[in-house]
């Protein structure tokens, strides 16, 4: 698709300077030489100049907040003039008055903002402002979010249950006490635009705002093909039975380490029985009405959150720009 590259979080081209990531001496001396710029999050957050929240933060390696990292510095890449671009935790930090509540919404809009920082910074939900972003630091604050919530989730060796240690500036971790090593994970993902005729497949899963529509979606299983975890996902979901699959275009989705392949597929029935284990709702919805819906013109359907793959699929499908 000439189109797929531009999907959030993608198209960036970000240099990973993969070559450095063993080479501990090399990175010390780009710390050294002051060519080291720091990307800060806490608890998954990122930090941004505020109030626009269109832009992320980028430190020197040797500012004093970051004597309070909780986890050693990631290397992400390297920007145009060769700074090298890395990635620090200060999750252990708590700011005054934190509402729990209120972090852990559907959709957190609340802004953190650290002592030690200056006053125009905060710290974001990245579903919050990826579409405010740069397609660079949309894909920095990306990598930065998943590999620093991998390494959280995976500080103990899955052979023999030691703690490992982070060693290749942040892409593997390796245990001492039996030898294992492990790599980020990345979990494969179908999102699928099902459409027959003039209508699309829309489904609702719980805890969503009430109206919210988007594409259906699940994890592809050992041993499956992308194509047979689309036929699957939507028989499971919606009881429909799909044909032709098409791949579309890919989204890397920090929420919080998946990989989304967007997919067309064409249905071969149109009689909806969904699985209320999997899903609230699916629905049929015309053409017409999503453009409605996209226009705020539809009061019983909220569209896919602008930014997300879904969202990309239904505008493009719109447009007739799927090829």
């Amino acid at each position: 698709m000439k189109h797929a590259e531009t999907v959030t979080f993608g198209g960036s081209a970000l240099d990973r300077a993969a070559e450095l990531r063993g080479d501990a001496e090399a990175v010390a001396a780009r710390v050294a030489e002051g060519a080291v710029e720091v990307i800060l999050l806490w608890r998954g957050k990122l930090l941004v100049h505020a109030p626009e929240l269109e832009r992320l933060v980028r430190l020197p390696a040797d500012h004093p907040v970051l004597a309070d990292a909780t986890m050693p510095p990631v290397l992400l890449g390297r920007d145009e003039s060769g700074r090298l671009l890395m990635a620090q935790d200060i999750s252990g930090w708590v700011p005054e008055a934190l509402d729990e509540a209120e972090i852990n919404r559907f959709l957190d809009t609340s802004l953190q903002q650290h002592p030690g920082l200056p006053d125009d910074t905060a710290f974001a939900e990245l579903r919050r402002i990826m579409t405010r972003l740069s397609a660079r630091d949309a894909e920095l604050g990306a990598t930065a979010k998943a590999i620093a919530g991998w390494h959280v989730s995976h500080r103990f060796c899955a052979r023999c249950g030691a703690e490992s240690r982070m060693i290749m500036s942040g892409w593997q971790r390796s245990c001492d006490a039996c030898g294992g090593q492990h790599f980020p994970r990345t979990d494969p993902v179908v999102i699928m635009l099902i459409t027959r005729g003039n209508r699309t497949l829309l489904g609702r899963s719980p805890g969503w705002p009430e109206g919210m529509y988007s594409c259906l979606a699940g994890f592809v299983e050992p041993g499956e093909t992308i194509e047979a975890a689309v036929r699957r996902e939507v028989f499971e979901e919606a009881g429909i039975h799909v044909g032709q699959v098409d791949y579309v275009a890919s989204q890397p989705w920090a929420f919080p380490s998946s990989l989304m392949f967007g997919c067309r597929g064409e249905a071969l029935d149109d009689d909806i029985r969904i699985d209320p284990e999997e899903i609230d709702d699916a629905i049929w919805v015309s053409k017409e009405d999503v453009m409605a819906a996209f226009a705020g013109q539809n009061p019983g359907i909220l569209p896919a959150r602008k930014g997300a793959i879904a969202h990309f699929l239904l505008k493009n499908w719109l447009a007739d720009t799927m090829d």
